[in-house]
């Protein structure tokens, strides 16, 4: 018999709706009950793509003995993480405090009064890996609750005065005034942490890392620093070399479990392909490579076909999973290669297929030799082994279309929708390609039409229904995705939307001394606290990118508050971004572009065509296709110079270039 959970949407919830344990989802009734009943309240949070959120489930939450002694002593909440950004954000700190580390499935113990007193990630059926087993943990915390309820109360007390604290140090933060020198050090410091023989940064498990990658394609065109240019050529290269891209499909995995990206979790985030897509745009931009532009490509081919639903919007994400294995749909046993490659030299060895496989027995698919390496030792041209290649993947790729596909996670986030669409609008701008940018036309209307409810944004979409107050993290990244679309686009309107977006964004999220934003709005009432982030985590922080488009907005909008309050956020967090440099990434591209001083370009809509496909970070390009502009920028000053350009910054207009090369110069291109 299903529990409370068949009633969601969440495909990570409808997976748990049949488990022997009485599941809520998060409301307000679950606490009301642990409160009548005296009990502790377990909050397990994931997501349906986790892996180890698929183990657990299946050792311990399908046990019908583990879950008599769940129901009997506690009240259990499963919360999917995409959902509920803002209840995770809250509890994952309070396990890192914890624990001193996080990550999914993620279980916490709470008061009735929401409060976090103990918790962890992964907990096995029996003691192993150095931890307790789930059972020992669900004993100690009832034996806890029942004997030692002044401890419980002190603790949760203190947790909750902690992540207060936490949450709004960035306020009492000492403003640092910042300038180049804080660009340089922190791509001295980006270099210091990064790998220099594998690409990407630390050990392993490697992630992305997408945001600095970015940070130092933009530092190598302000500086012409080839250390940083090299390493975020190399950072790319090395992943699309990697079994962390899929050589058959396309698309990119979440993250590697090794230094040399060879074996993913295989799950696949829509949020990390729009990432890897604007970043492989950024190097296009710069180094002009075919091979980077034919990955953008496939990435977003590979979206569309996979994650993208029939009416137009984005799925959350691909499971790493297929038929209770990790990775079964994506990796080769010797055999099944076999059957396809027949003793083939070339595709054996360039993809590194070996009898005894590469990972687990089996064989992930990686660029293991170039084709120039292989064309050499077969004593035949690049273009031959290209070839051959090529029609090799297409024969592997429909062989593997037989095989039993990984499950989707079939709602919608505004959030990573509209990093989807500013992917596509930098594809459309970078590569010239009005396809791009009719797909993020199209899906723009989409997410105007789909998330909104009520006269009030949500946050998930599936199946018709619209649900969850949007986050800060929705309303940034939309209002980013309206300002790129209509710099490629020459559409004035959404920039207009963005900023009634904008002022909708400081009503309900602004924090009380009106610089940062909170992550969730005013308009929730159902967590105990609320957060305000600035770090960048898997998607770029929300507050960066609020700042990113107060400053566009300011430009626009001609609009002073907007552009104080920028300036204002970045003096509180450039102290801190220059300590902590991997993580506030974002903030310094804007940093860095700050202190270029951020200029507008208003120019004819086939002018601006041209000017995107070069690297200009600094520069917001309008196009207004209206005789008449309703943006005060352009009615102020031009609203379409029939030839030239028009070059302003927050307080000074440039007379009128006439040329390309005249702009291009003023941009040190």
């Amino acid at each position: 018999m299903p529990n409370r959970l068949i009633r969601e949407q969440s495909p990570y919830l409808l997976q748990h709706a049949h488990n022997p344990v009485d599941w809520y989802a998060w409301s307000d009734e679950p606490f009301e009950r642990a409160k009548l009943e005296n009990k502790p309240v377990l909050i397990s949070i994931g997501y349906s793509a986790c892996h180890w959120c698929h183990v657990m489930e299946h050792e311990s939450f399908e046990n019908e003995e583990v879950a008599l002694f769940m129901n009997s002593h506690f009240i259990n909440i499963k919360v999917d993480r995409e959902e509920r950004p803002d209840v995770d954000h809250i509890y994952m700190d309070a396990i890192q405090a914890i624990s001193g580390s996080g990550g999914w499935p993620l279980n916490v113990f709470v008061t009735p009064d929401k409060l976090p007193f103990f918790g962890g990630t992964y907990f096995p059926p029996k003691p192993a890996y150095g931890r307790q087993s789930w059972m020992q943990v669900l004993s100690r915390i009832h034996d806890i609750w029942q004997n030692q309820a002044e401890e419980v109360a002190m603790q949760s007390n203190q947790m909750l005065a902690y992540l207060q604290n936490v949450s709004k140090s960035i306020l009492l933060s000492k403003a640092t005034p910042w300038d180049d020198s804080i660009a340089t050090k922190m791509a001295r410091g980006l270099l210091k942490y990064a790998d220099k023989e594998s690409g990407g940064f630390g050990r392993a498990p490697k992630f992305p890392s997408t945001m600095a990658i970015s940070y130092l394609l933009e530092y190598y065109h302000y500086t012409k620093d080839t250390d940083a240019l090299q390493h975020a050529l190399l950072s790319l290269d090395a992943m699309i070399q990697g079994g962390i891209y899929d050589q058959l499909g396309g698309g990119f995995a979440r993250y590697s479990t090794d230094d040399k990206w060879l074996a993913p979790h295989f799950e696949k985030m829509l949020y990390d392909n729009a990432l890897i897509i604007i970043a492989l745009c950024d190097a296009y931009s710069i180094t002009k490579n075919e091979h980077y532009e034919m990955i953008i490509r496939d990435t977003i081919s590979f979206v569309d076909r996979e994650m993208k639903s029939i009416d137009g919007g984005y799925f959350s994400a691909l499971d790493a999973d297929t038929e209770g294995v990790e990775g079964k749909y994506y990796t080769w046993t010797w055999e099944e290669w076999q059957k396809i490659a027949d003793n083939d030299s070339i595709l054996t060895s360039y993809f590194g297929v070996k009898p005894n496989g590469n990972w687990e027995q089996t064989n992930i698919l990686h660029v293991a030799k170039t084709i120039s390496d292989i064309a050499n030792e077969q004593q035949i041209t690049r273009d031959e082994v290209t070839t051959h290649i090529t029609e090799a993947k297409r024969r592997l790729f429909e062989a593997r279309e037989a095989r039993i596909k990984p499950g989707v996670d079939d709602k919608c986030l505004l959030s990573w929708n509209a990093l989807m669409n500013i992917a596509l609008s930098k594809a459309a701008a970078v590569l010239g390609d009005t396809k791009y940018e009719a797909a993020a036309a199209s899906h723009m209307d989409w997410m105007q039409a789909h998330f909104m409810s009520n006269g009030a944004l949500k946050h998930s979409w599936k199946e018709g229904v619209a649900r969850i107050e949007a986050n800060l993290e929705d309303f940034a990244f939309l209002i980013q995705a309206m300002l790129q679309f209509a710099s490629v686009s020459g559409n004035e309107g959404y920039i207009i939307q963005a900023n009634e977006l904008m002022t909708s964004s400081i009503s309900l999220f602004s924090a009380e001394d009106n610089s940062f934003f909170y992550f969730s709005s005013s308009l929730k009432s159902d967590i105990p606290l609320r957060k305000i982030d600035t770090y960048d985590g898997a998607t770029p922080s929300a507050n960066a990118v609020m700042a990113h488009n107060l400053i566009i907005l300011g430009l626009c909008m001609e609009n002073n508050d907007y552009s104080e309050r920028a300036y204002a956020m970045f003096n509180k967090v450039s102290g801190i971004a220059e300590q902590h440099i991997y993580s506030f990434s974002y903030w310094g591209k804007l940093i860095q572009r700050y202190s270029k001083d951020v200029k507008t370009v208003v120019c004819s809509h086939d002018d601006g065509a041209v000017l995107r496909q070069f690297c200009l970070p600094e520069a917001y390009i309008v196009t207004s296709k209206k005789e008449i502009s309703e943006i005060p920028m352009l009615k102020h000053k031009i609203s379409e110079p029939k030839t030239g350009f028009l070059i302003c910054t927050k307080d000074t207009c440039m007379p009128v270039k006439p040329l390309l090369d005249d702009v291009l110069a003023v941009f040190g291109v």
